[in-house]
């Protein structure tokens, strides 16, 4: 694909420079903290988010049916990102669109070693599928999770290593692969949730043993049945 055109007709390029323009303005220490995060940081706090969602599920499903249920949508979220990236693999290819700083000066790029084409942009889709995934999963954290894919593709561009276009594609088949693919998703994944949440050793990974005792029907009726049988 040829590269676009430099000038000011086209809005793809505008915006580049605009949003790239704000790193040569910044200090050098904010460019370098925008380059990690855009880089390795959005994508590990995406991960992060995702484990704090678990973690708060598994303790409070008042069900095994709920628990299984839940952690099959959240298992989703990182599975969702590796299918988008895999799909892109042949889009890239089939594009084949050169990095904006092959094609246009003045750039400043924030990451070095970039050789692969431009469209679509990996960050973008792996943190806008999981994202996504995480939004069905749960609205609470999936709203911060579309929040730090947002900032992802704003960071990409900022960093000079694509096209808005190019983050905006990553968008749009991050969220379609997380959609689109969530029912056949849960289909497959909670009947094997349901049987981890079964074992007496891995269960806790699906429902933690304070949910199973605090849920358990009569739980709290035998207890106190038993403590006037010993007070007896």
């Amino acid at each position: 694909m040829a590269g676009l055109a430099d000038s000011g007709s086209n809005p793809d390029v505008d915006l580049l420079y605009d949003i790239n323009g704000l790193a040569k303005d910044a200090p050098h220490w904010v460019d370098r903290i925008v380059g990690f995060v855009g880089e390795y940081g959005l994508l590990f706090a995406m991960v992060l988010l995702i484990v704090w969602c678990w973690l708060t599920v598994r303790r409070r499903a008042a069900s095994a049916e709920e628990a299984a249920s839940s952690v099959a949508a959240l298992v989703w979220a990182p599975l969702a990102a590796g299918v988008a990236v895999l799909i892109n693999v042949p889009i890239r290819g089939f594009v084949e669109r050169p990095r904006p700083f092959n094609d246009h000066q003045g750039l400043e790029v924030l990451v070095s070693g970039k050789t692969d084409y431009s469209f679509v942009s990996d960050h973008a889709t792996i943190t806008m599928a999981m994202g996504v995934a995480l939004f069905v999963a749960n609205r609470r954290f999936g709203v911060w999770g579309l929040v730090l894919g947002l900032l992802e593709g704003f960071c990409r561009v900022y960093m000079g290593v694509h096209y808005p276009t190019d983050v905006i594609g990553g968008f749009a088949l991050g969220t379609a692969v997380a959609l689109l693919l969530s029912p056949l998703a849960s289909i497959l994944l909670t009947p094997v949730l349901k049987a981890i949440e079964r074992s007496p050793r891995v269960g806790w990974l699906v429902r933690s043993r304070a949910a199973r005792v605090a849920f358990v029907p009569g739980a709290r009726n035998e207890m106190r049945s038993g403590d006037r049988d010993l007070a007896a």
